[in-house]
């Protein structure tokens, strides 16, 4: 190995994840700068003119160092975890690991609802249990 292809490595910046909004955005980088992880969020202002993800706008954007990533999942994970485990449950098998589904339109199905169905309607978010792999909507 060459020692300077590591290091180049461990400097890249990439992105961790993306938001719908600057201030879930913010959340997780507050919640990193306690840590003392080094992050900056991008395109925050374009949420005003893109209220919703597309294909052209993929959110507020969390970016971190390559070699921070391990820390930064264990950090968010665990987070994540504890709040799924008060809220979210399956209703079929009462399994608490439950993630939700992504759903993967087309560019034009998915430009067509943002500009006409989206600005009228709230997304109805569809959870998948990963122990019973049944789908269902949040119960609140």
């Amino acid at each position: 190995m060459i020692p300077g292809i590591m290091s180049d490595l461990a400097d890249q910046i990439i992105v961790f994840d993306s938001y719908d909004t600057a201030m879930a955005a913010n959340l997780v980088k507050t919640k990193l700068d306690a840590y003392g992880i080094p992050c900056f969020l991008s395109g925050e202002h374009f949420v005003g003119l893109y209220p919703f993800r597309n294909e052209l706008f993929s959110g507020v954007r969390l970016h971190i160092f390559a070699n921070d990533l391990e820390r930064v999942k264990d950090i968010l994970i665990e987070e994540e975890v504890d709040t799924s485990q008060e809220k979210l449950h399956c209703p079929f098998c009462d399994s608490h690991h439950v993630a939700l589904k992504k759903n993967q339109p087309g560019a034009i199905e998915n430009m067509l609802t943002t500009l006409f169905v989206s600005p009228f309607m709230e997304e109805k978010k569809i959870y998948l249990c990963e122990n019973c792999e049944k789908e269902f909507e949040s119960i609140e």
